[in-house]
């Protein structure tokens, strides 16, 4: 069963399951979760907690013998496993698959991972954790998604705010959900229930942004031509090398070009985007980029790529930021 850590709550108040996974990047959703599975297991009787945490020269034995080793005082346990790198290995694997097809009716068992991708997920010890148990996704919240987001977490202290507040606030907050989350507990701590203006909201928030040149790139591709404005400016003011965001860009149009080249012999773009090993997270991205632009457009990007390179280096004269700014909005606006 996969559910999302938005459902978790109302999924734990029908009943536990026996074995929870959560796993995903977004690091204040993972502790959320986990938390509210803990304290959903607390309440039905699972009086004691075993953590595990599977790093170099774990001993997997220990995972099995952890529901043979019951307290006398203690009928029911929670077994807390966590596998920070995602990757248990041969042994590992084995070793979860075999403990999820013999499992305990009188032991809650909750694995921690980080974001997984989809060789990860296509392996056979993950594909018996979700035919055993219950997977929480706990990826970080889209941009596009980032208001609505917002907005479920005013109401759950009953506050709201209208879309031009929720938008600012997203902006302000882009890439950093934990920070995010804190805003939105000083708006609770700050105002009395009710509607929130954008006035107070602009006063009492802080920028948190955590700005990021791949999020910049995601821009790009999306034709955001704003959202990367406001990035950049952002990477610019936390002083970024110049030559980390040229190359974050020119990765991605690189690809594209490629990928547009295919398409012209004749391919179909999703074989293009395969033989280009594009990521699954970005390709919904490549796919809508290169339906906009035509190989015409790549080839001047890359030429003013290979200008940007040089003025970076000091054998050409020019402003490298607005450089940058000009060479995203070629891509974003064409």
């Amino acid at each position: 069963m996969q559910l999302t850590s938005e459902a978790l709550p109302r999924h734990l108040a029908s009943g536990l399951k026996p074995l929870y996974v959560v796993y995903g990047d977004a690091l204040l959703l993972v502790i959320e979760a986990a938390d509210s599975i803990r304290a959903a297991a607390r309440l039905a009787g699972f009086a004691e907690r075993d953590i595990l945490v599977a790093e170099q020269h774990f001993k997997w034995a220990e995972l099995s013998a952890c529901t043979q080793n019951l307290s006398l005082f203690a009928e029911r346990k929670v077994v807390d496993l966590r596998i920070p790198t995602g990757k248990p290995g041969t042994e590992g694997g084995q070793a979860l698959q075999d403990y999820v097809a013999h499992q305990n009716d009188d032991v809650l068992t909750l694995i921690t991972l980080p974001k997984l991708d989809w060789t990860a997920q296509k392996t056979q010890w993950f594909n018996a954790l979700e035919r055993h148990g219950v997977l929480i996704c706990a990826d970080d919240i889209p941009r596009s998604q980032l208001p609505g987001w917002l907005s479920g977490r005013l109401l759950r202290q009953d506050q709201s705010t209208d879309k031009l507040t929720l938008e600012f606030l997203a902006d302000r907050c882009e890439g950093n959900l934990l920070a995010a989350f804190q805003e939105i507990q000083k708006l609770g701590l700050l105002f009395p229930a009710g509607a929130v203006s954008f006035e107070q909201v602009k006063e009492a928030v802080m920028d948190v942004a955590r700005y990021d040149i791949f999020k910049l790139s995601e821009a790009m591709l999306a034709g955001d031509a704003a959202r990367y404005a406001h990035i950049l400016d952002g990477l610019r003011a936390e002083g970024t090398a110049t030559v980390l965001v040229l190359w974050a860009i020119s990765e991605d149009v690189r690809t594209l070009g490629k990928v547009l080249s295919a398409m012209q012999r004749g391919g179909n773009l999703r074989d293009a985007m395969r033989d280009m090993r594009v990521r699954r997270d970005k390709q919904n991205l490549i796919e809508n980029a290169a339906r906009r632009l035509r190989l015409l457009h790549i080839e001047r990007a890359i030429g003013h790529a290979a200008k940007v390179d040089k003025t970076i280096k000091g054998l050409r004269q020019g402003d490298v930021w607005d450089e940058l700014l000009q060479l995203g909005l070629r891509i974003a606006t064409s």
